[in-house]
């Protein structure tokens, strides 16, 4: 059995085992993403999460994909996030390209969660813990507990962006959310010859 994310004319294929990983990592961390805005300088991540939580109950609710690029496009870490899923792409990518990739990146994360959130109706969001800052940024514990009493533990990296906060990662299940990014651009980019334009105009379409 294949389970298909797809770039509509050239869709990525997932073995079945991994398909409900990637589901569950791709919507409930996506979801989160609605979280992070603070300033740096005006709160901690944690203290933040704590008091915006009542927003991620009400954007996952949404499943709308144009809420989730407008909060993925104001909070995601998008450049770090866009160019380290194009591994040694990057490199290849015209810089005048990067921009409209980006758009692709976010409008595809979108529309997958928008999907896929229905099937994880979030009924509870805790902060349970924050690491000490590093020069990777600041971890964040949380978990979020679904509508049907399962629950799932979610780390967040998040990092200084001038005098703001933005997210540059999630794991949930053990798993990092931006892992699954790496692997699917770079795969579909080697499968088409090794143009990451390919991969640009798919997300696009």
């Amino acid at each position: 059995m294949i389970t298909t994310v797809s770039l509509r004319a050239a869709p990525f294929r997932l073995p079945a085992g991994l398909a409900p990983v990637l589901a569950r990592v791709l919507a409930l961390a996506s979801l989160a993403l609605l979280t992070f805005t603070a300033a740096a300088n005006a709160e901690s991540p944690a203290g933040y999460m704590k008091r915006v939580g009542n927003e991620l109950l009400a954007a996952s609710r949404s499943g709308s994909a144009a809420q989730f690029a407008m909060v993925l496009n104001s909070n995601a870490d998008i450049p770090s996030i866009g160019l380290s899923a194009l591994g040694d792409y990057a490199r290849v990518l015209p810089k005048n390209d990067r921009p409209i990739y980006f758009n692709g990146m976010i409008n595809f994360i979108a529309r997958y969660a928008s999907k896929e959130a229905p099937k994880y109706p979030v009924a509870r969001f805790i902060v349970t813990a924050q690491s000490q800052e590093d020069t990777r940024g600041t971890y964040v514990d949380s978990r979020i507990t679904l509508a049907d009493g399962s629950g799932y533990d979610i780390r967040w990296l998040v990092v200084r962006r001038g005098d703001t906060y933005k997210v540059r990662d999630a794991q949930v299940i053990g798993f990092w959310m931006t892992s699954f990014l790496d692997n699917l651009f770079q795969n579909y980019i080697s499968e088409n010859g090794g143009n990451p334009k390919a991969l640009v105009v798919a997300l696009n379409r």
